[in-house]
């Protein structure tokens, strides 16, 4: 077992010619990496220093939560971290410990602030390495880069969410994207702490990149070097070679990188896809340094690469939908091929009245919103894994739609409006243990047709298809890859198109899917699974599973989110708690790195069997060479 200490506490930070105060764990921005091995329990405790509440997804804030993206959480919903949906917020002041376990994920995942925008600036790396004995299916790499593509903005973060979510229309764009940290040459006074990679002539480097973006895909390339794809969100994949990446806010994708050019100085960079027509987006380009070892004059400036047009829809999703699972004796998978539950959610973009008779900036005057089959989610009060174990009613309903309400052309050029309204709801779907799964995601074009990244909890997916308009049960299915489908946690599903996803529900819980644009989440996009632990369990029945996870590890009363088992006890059936308060002495003296400057992560960090013993030093250089 590891165990790790975050501190969540607000920290200076200079950006584009101003400073202003961000909230961070441990005072890094981007924050600590975590590191471990294929099939370990991780303890983090985590002590909110900050001004606001907050939850951690280990993998969103009125308050903030920290959420480990893509960890499975085999049945233990309890710290996946989504606010009010598997666990209630951290108050300022409080502590809150919470365990994660790894099954079967091996590569690149992450964690993040789970509530309001706080993920902004609160999230990290979580780098999961091969079991002892057992090696990568590739050669091994010279050294790691950790790559974490982010975004800033000027203003408040918590500022920006609540301008918009209040006069109902598009949030304020961010002023700059950024790579580890840093937005590059190409934004003012950013020169100096360009993220810059030095490599060796002939070495291959494993690069685990992360999309920490708010609300836009990227589009990224590294010029004049191709790359090989050999992972995505904590799975293997086929080797894929090519000139550029397109990867969506969520997702995570691991490639090599030969350096097998002229040595001399070369960008990387990475810019936006926008597919909405007419919607203003930050139309502008981060870029980092890659630099060959030795005494070479570099050219000034380096070469840029090409990347995609921002409106590509093609080369976003043909490059998603290039990806295969590795497939074979080692790294094996097992696709669904009979169903027994069919899915299918329209993915929309929504408007509603404005309140108290005002006028919103959103089409009409009215107020955007965004919906999963015509429903906009209402968050609830008390959360919802806490109300499904204590069997409370009223909180949410246990109705929430197989199919749309009612079929319409969903890609239709001009549709009525009057199907641009939703309902606002809190309702939920079961799924039976062991219950195999396919859901179609089809995306609409009321109001505007756009891409829509969704990430699920609890379950990684295979994807069996994709395409562009409606989906057709008839035909489309008969294309299905049932063979090497890629296996993750995020999908874009096109603009105006559709994506065919299948698992099995071996994962008893509570489960919240949602759409990875936070614009979106902030309307409503998103809904949540009850995956039941007995195949004949129904949606009020308290399940010996449940109880079992609640004695390992419950936050605490809505009412006293800084307790974590203190106030619990009427609920702790049976067991030992293994999740205990901060151990004595595990103060503020752990966060001495305090780093000045977080432009890299040191090559002590991420080279060698030393970063699974010393996960927490790491010095900090503007310069990192391998």
């Amino acid at each position: 077992m590891r165990r790790f200490y975050s501190q969540v506490k607000e920290a200076p930070y200079t950006r584009l010619c101003s400073t202003k105060n961000i909230l961070t764990v441990n005072g890094q921005f981007p924050g600590p990496t975590l590191y471990a091995q294929t099939g370990d329990t991780i303890i983090v405790d985590v002590h909110n220093r900050g001004n606001q509440n907050i939850t951690i997804h280990w993998y969103e804030l009125l308050s903030l939560s920290l959420s480990r993206h893509g960890v499975k959480m085999p049945r233990y919903p309890w710290s996946d971290g989504p606010e009010f949906i598997t666990q209630c917020p951290i108050k300022p002041g409080g502590k809150f410990s919470q365990k994660i376990v790894l099954s079967d994920e091996e590569g690149t995942l992450w964690w993040h602030a789970h509530s309001d925008w706080s993920r902004a600036t609160v999230h990290g790396a979580i780098l999961i390495y091969p079991k002892n004995g057992t090696n990568y299916p590739f050669p091994k790499p010279h050294a790691e880069v950790p790559l974490i593509l982010g975004e800033w903005w000027k203003s408040d973060i918590q500022a920006v969410m609540e301008e918009f979510m209040e006069n109902g229309g598009d949030p304020n764009n961010s002023d700059a994207y950024l790579i580890n940290g840093q937005p590059g040459d190409l934004y003012p006074c950013s020169i100096p702490d360009t993220f810059k990679l030095t490599v060796e002539y002939g070495k291959t480097y494993l690069v685990r990149m992360i999309n920490t973006i708010m609300n836009n895909i990227l589009f990224f390339s590294v010029a004049n070097h191709q790359i090989t794809v050999v992972g995505t969100d904590g799975s293997y994949t086929k080797p894929l070679k090519t000139n550029y990446l397109a990867i969506s806010p969520g997702q995570t994708i691991d490639f090599l990188l030969e350096a097998n050019q002229k040595p001399n100085h070369y960008y990387m960079a990475a810019r936006a896809y926008n597919s909405a027509k007419g919607v203003p987006f930050a139309n502008t380009t981060t870029t980092a340094i890659i630099q060959y070892k030795g005494n070479n004059r570099p050219s000034s400036p380096p070469p840029l690469p090409l990347l995609p047009a921002y409106n590509d829809t093609n080369a976003s999703a043909s490059f998603a939908g290039s990806l295969r699972s590795l497939a074979n004796k080692d790294h094996p998978i097992n696709v669904p091929l009979k169903i027994s539950t069919k899915l299918f959610f329209t993915l929309s973009i929504n408007t509603l009245p404005c309140a108290n008779n005002n006028s919103c900036e959103g089409p009409g005057g009215n107020q955007l919103s965004a919906s999963v089959n015509n429903i906009t989610l209402q968050h609830t009060r008390t959360d919802i894994l806490e109300a499904y174990y204590r069997q409370r009613n009223g909180i949410y309903g246990n109705d929430f739609p197989k199919f749309p309400t009612s079929a319409f052309n969903y890609t239709a050029d001009s549709l009525p409006v009057e199907l641009q309204t939703p309902r606002k709801a809190s309702e939920v779907r079961v799924i039976k243990y062991n219950s195999t799964v396919e859901l179609v995601f089809q995306g609409t074009n009321l109001v505007a047709g756009v891409d829509h990244p969704m990430h699920l909890h609890g379950y990684n997916f295979y994807v069996v298809g994709w395409g562009i308009g409606n989906f057709d049960k008839r035909k489309d299915p008969k294309n299905y890859n049932l063979v090497d489908p890629p296996l993750v946690n995020t999908i874009a599903v096109p603009k105006n198109g559709w994506a065919a996803i299948r698992f099995k529900a071996d994962n008893p819980g509570v489960w919240f899917m949602h759409c990875h644009f936070e614009r979106h989440i902030s309307w409503g996009m998103g809904m949540t699974f009850i995956g039941t632990s007995q195949a004949n369990s129904s949606p009020n029945e308290v399940t010996e599973i449940f109880e079992d996870q609640s004695n390992q590890g419950r936050q605490g009363d809505p009412r006293n989110t800084a307790s974590i088992m203190e106030n619990r006890k009427d609920i702790v059936v049976k067991g030992k708690n293994p999740v205990t308060e901060l151990a004595e002495g595990e103060k503020e003296t752990k966060d001495k790195s305090n780093r000045k400057n977080s432009v890299e992560a040191s090559a002590e960090q991420i080279k060698g069997k030393e970063i699974m013993q010393n996960s927490n030093s790491g010095k900090t250089n503007k310069e990192t060479a391998y």
